[in-house]
């Protein structure tokens, strides 16, 4: 079993490391490992705000809530994969593999994600939005369906779900698309990437194009 989470990064605030992950109740979250002691502390990250909420009782000594803002900050981007969890060696600041947490791996590890992350990730490694966004929003604007569907009044999110699944189809070239649980769970997955929602500008379009219907 692996944990879905980022790659760690190093923290500058106090000696330690940290990534972000997600959690089996939904969401995500940070999870801080002090490199001078055998401490950990972890955060819920609020889906409406994107501020951390620290997870139980944390020595606030140990991890300030700035150390949970800057792993924020040096994860912001970065995708979601499949990985060991991460044991600190105090004595040689190393880090070993210890048995996982128990994590849900959902979307990750799908051809679709994967394709999504390759096409639109940039030089750093970081999902470039705007470029996915504005892909996605040329298929719409040529697309006979998504037009069909603006004139019989459907929700947006029926719009946006038929999108994705056939944008998603396509770049990770499958015969067959995804069911509508399955997408929700892959829009979902690409939100936690960053404290926006990945699809925003999708969003503004669809949205644009329903209020030219009702004029």
């Amino acid at each position: 079993m692996t944990i879905v989470r980022t790659k760690s990064v190093e923290l500058s605030i106090i000696p330690a490391i940290a990534y972000k992950q997600k959690l089996t109740s939904g969401g995500a979250g940070i999870k801080i490992l002090r490199l001078d002691t055998e401490a950990t502390a972890a955060a819920t990250l609020d889906k409406s705000t994107g501020e951390p909420v620290p997870y139980g009782k944390i020595d606030e000594t140990l991890f300030p809530i700035e150390a949970f803002e800057e792993a924020m900050e040096l994860t912001l981007g970065m995708p979601y994969s499949g990985r060991q969890n991460i044991k600190i060696d105090v004595s040689k600041y190393t880090e070993k593999v210890e048995e996982p947490e128990q994590e849900i791996i959902d979307m990750v590890n799908s051809d679709e994600y994967q394709a999504i992350i390759e096409r639109y990730s940039d030089e750093k490694g970081k999902l470039n939005y705007a470029l996915m966004n504005k892909d996605f929003i040329k298929f719409a604007s040529k697309s006979k369906t998504v037009a069909d569907m603006v004139a019989n009044s459907m929700s947006r999110d029926e719009i946006l779900t038929f999108i994705i699944k056939s944008r998603a189809t396509f770049i990770a070239d499958k015969k067959e698309s995804l069911d509508d649980e399955h997408i929700k769970i892959l829009i979902e997955t690409l939100d936690e990437i960053n404290t926006r929602s990945a699809f925003k500008e999708l969003k503004n379009f669809i949205n644009k194009l329903l209020s030219k219907k009702r004029i």
